[in-house]
């Protein structure tokens, strides 16, 4: 029986996104494809095998700690931020606003699907979602703000349980705008350490 069961579930690149530098600034620019390597979109400050470790996991490793880069890309939903856009009361956020890798539209709670899932493009391009990307201050400070005075403080806790997820390449590939991608689970129970 195979580990990991693919779904008929599929989600669409909307968007995808390239940030240069963090340090210069948040927001990515729009790309109409990008190959996937296994570092990640080459050239991209989120890429690389490895990156230094940073507060997410402090309970695990001192901060710079080289780690494992299992946050080469932010992907996020356009559902889950159209639901966050409205709760803070504008249009929309943007993906570009967020930072984001990759922004996808049709699969539903698309924050929780579970660890370890793959998301596969046509060109076999494979994705390994790591886990709940936790919502921060900045996308709201640094992009939100400037153009929705007053709204960007309100972002962080409107996008609870709608960031997204990060991700990191098992198999390299192109990824396009107006990809599916199928959803690909592991085929295990959910974790019970209390089983009676």
């Amino acid at each position: 029986m195979p580990a990991l069961l693919p779904t008929e579930y599929t989600c669409e690149i909307v968007y995808l996104g390239f940030v240069k530098s963090r340090a210069e600034a948040l927001a990515s620019a729009p790309l109409s494809e990008a190959f996937a390597s296994f570092a990640g979109f080459e050239g991209e400050d989120h890429g690389g095998l490895t990156r230094a470790s940073c507060v997410r996991v402090k309970d695990q490793y001192p901060v710079d700690t080289e780690i494992r880069n299992v946050r080469q890309f932010s992907i996020i939903s356009a559902e889950e931020t159209a639901a966050a856009a409205a709760e803070i009361g504008i249009d929309d956020v943007k993906p570009e606003w967020m930072g984001a890798s990759i922004m996808v539209k049709g699969l539903p709670d698309f924050t929780h699907v579970p660890p370890s899932s793959r998301l596969q493009a046509p060109s076999g391009a494979t994705l390994v979602i790591d886990m709940e990307n936790r919502p921060c201050m900045y996308p709201g400070k640094e992009e939100v703000e400037p153009h929705h005075p007053g709204k960007g403080k309100l972002l962080k806790s409107a996008l609870k349980d709608r960031r997204g997820v990060t991700a990191w390449v098992e198999r390299e590939g192109l990824l396009k705008v107006g990809d599916s991608l199928t959803l690909h689970v592991p085929d295990q129970r959910a974790w019970m350490p209390h089983r009676g």
